[in-house]
């Protein structure tokens, strides 16, 4: 069997990932299958903040982060890096942590360098490293979805660019938006006052979290089909 625990880290919950689905992933899903599965939960994501319904929101938004994790191992991005590499406790446009972007108008993004002490050793801690970065008193759950919403479609832009040439330049730019995206999650998350960590611990607790199988036995149809 396996879970998650609290703890987790992002290398964990990767290699989970890729534990459960890896095989059923390879088999039955392309590249571009994975991006319009992330695409998709992560519309009923913002479709459950929308509607106010918290339950939809959160496990749309785990979904959603269960097929970007899928993603990011076809492509062999270290999430964790990608993740420190942009944001190392700090906004990664205007450097400071909460982000002053809106309060000083900053127009032209600055050298962001972030103590490796404070990199964040679990799926909880890059959470809160998140809040503190952008706090989510500062914006709506409304605000929060629109920028999953963008982020979704840069990171989906991205991959496209990737894809029609397969140059270093592009791979770098889908490292980029892939930590972009993870931050989006992260802030409707924290909009909602949903911890990841207690999230990802009950809804993998035993395998998959729909068929609870390892690997993962759920059918292309039954996925296709899917409705939370």
């Amino acid at each position: 069997m396996a879970s998650l625990s609290k703890d987790s880290s992002l290398p964990d919950y990767s290699e989970f990932i890729q534990r459960i689905y890896g095989m059923p992933n390879d088999r039955f899903y392309t590249l571009w299958d994975m991006l319009d599965n992330v695409q998709r939960f992560s519309m009923r994501c913002v479709k459950g903040i929308r509607k106010n319904n918290v339950e939809k929101t959160k496990h749309n938004a785990m979904i959603a982060f269960s097929w970007y994790t899928s993603l990011t191992n076809r492509l062999h991005i270290n999430v964790d890096n990608a993740v420190w590499n942009r944001f190392p406790y700090l906004c990664s446009y205007c450097g400071e942590a909460p982000c002053v972007c809106q309060a000083e108008k900053v127009k032209a993004r600055r050298k962001v360098v972030g103590k490796k002490s404070l990199k964040p050793r679990s799926v909880h801690d890059v959470q809160i490293m998140f809040a503190r970065i952008y706090p989510p008193g500062t914006r709506t759950s409304e605000h929060a979805a629109i920028h999953l919403a963008e982020e979704t479609g840069e990171l989906s832009e991205a991959v496209h660019l990737y894809m029609s040439d397969r140059s270093k330049k592009y791979f770098k730019e889908v490292s980029i938006e892939a930590a972009d995206y993870l931050s989006c999650i992260m802030g409707v998350l924290n909009s909602i006052g949903i911890d990841a960590g207690d999230e990802l611990s009950r809804m993998f607790y035993n395998n998959c979290h729909d068929c609870h199988k390892l690997p993962c036995e759920c059918t292309f149809r039954h996925v296709c089909n899917y409705r939370s």
